[in-house]
């Protein structure tokens, strides 16, 4: 049974408000996975994962090429993961608009001009009995 945003119940909503890091998952050029520590934020109306980061760093690239991400979201036996199509945004209101949910969740982010978003289209979700409805 595939499990969609639709079976996010408030526990996990939550539980994805909470300050924590995840795993970002992409894929390399070669198809070995490419998995790396990130902060995120969640928006649950649109439907999106967003991670901000650099442009042109793996990740960007793997994005770019694959079109696919995971993040996995871990804290002792509450799991969460996310995944669907990924796209890397350079419109400017979409990375202001990332980096205010940033600020938010973690901390206001240190300056960059390269920066770009990461954005996760969810269609999938796995995680934990008690974090899905």
């Amino acid at each position: 049974m595939t499990r969609t945003v639709a079976d996010l119940g408030p526990t996990a909503a939550d539980f994805l408000a909470e300050r924590h890091l995840a795993t970002l998952a992409t894929l390399r050029a070669d198809g070995t996975p490419h998995v790396v520590a990130v902060g995120f934020t969640w928006d649950p109306d649109a439907g999106l994962v967003r991670v901000i980061t650099s442009d042109g760093n793996q990740k960007v690239r793997n994005v770019e090429r694959g079109a696919y991400a995971a993040v996995s979201h871990v804290d002792g036996p509450r799991w969460l993961t996310l995944e669907g199509p990924a796209a890397v945004r350079r419109e400017r209101e979409r990375i202001v608009e990332a980096e205010r949910r940033y600020a938010d969740r973690y901390r206001e982010p240190k300056p960059n001009p390269r920066r770009v978003v990461i954005e996760i289209e969810v269609s999938r979700v796995l995680g934990s009995a008690t974090l899905l409805g």
